[in-house]
């Protein structure tokens, strides 16, 4: 009989032979070492639609992603709102703070301003950055709501270089991020 770790690592083998990283296989989420991917997102802005780099920090200092699953529900707002009264401690430290969801940019301009969140806030309307950090959520939201196609809530720091330092990944869309550890993660 075969352990676990072994039948592992033959998986991980194989997936590597197959062209997928056996440091990132295709149902983990983005792992501590990988880099941020290439990704330009859309955000509703007072002049109109503007794109947002995922990695316009890169260079300059540490990057928070956040996706949260669905604007105005309660534990994003919450959220969101918790980070938004924290921005001033992540510009001292350097760190751009970007928050997605699925929702449209129009949607969230009106959640930003009706919960006064000030985050950079975009959308993942298409689902790009789900999918390239694979966060989609297939399991506790789509049981509870029967909507498919949101994120996770999850939680990504990325160091000056784009390289993801702390990775969090929430099962239960009721809990919230450690924000502590997040913080940790961007003095270090």
């Amino acid at each position: 009989m075969v352990s676990n770790r072994a039948s592992i690592l033959a998986l991980n083998e194989e997936k590597g032979r197959n062209g997928v990283s056996p440091l990132n296989p295709t149902n983990m989420p983005l792992k501590v070492g990988l880099p941020l991917p290439e990704i330009t997102l859309k955000q509703k802005t007072e002049t109109g639609l503007s794109d947002v780099s995922l990695r316009r920090n890169v260079g300059k200092g540490k990057t928070v992603i956040l996706f949260v699953p669905l604007a105005f529900t309660g534990t994003c707002t919450d959220e969101l709102c918790k980070v938004s009264g924290l921005l001033d401690e992540y510009k001292k430290l350097g760190a751009d703070v970007i928050a997605i969801s699925v929702d449209s940019p129009f949607a969230q301009e009106a959640w930003a301003k009706q919960s006064n969140i000030s985050v950079t806030l975009v959308s993942d309307f298409n689902r790009v950055a789900v999918k390239a950090f694979k966060v989609k959520d297939t399991k506790a939201i789509p049981e509870k709501t029967g909507l498919l196609n949101v994120a996770k809530r999850s939680v990504f720091v990325a160091d000056k270089n784009g390289l993801v330092i702390h990775s969090e990944v929430k099962r239960d869309p009721s809990t919230m991020p450690n924000f502590a550890k997040i913080k940790k993660a961007v003095e270090a």
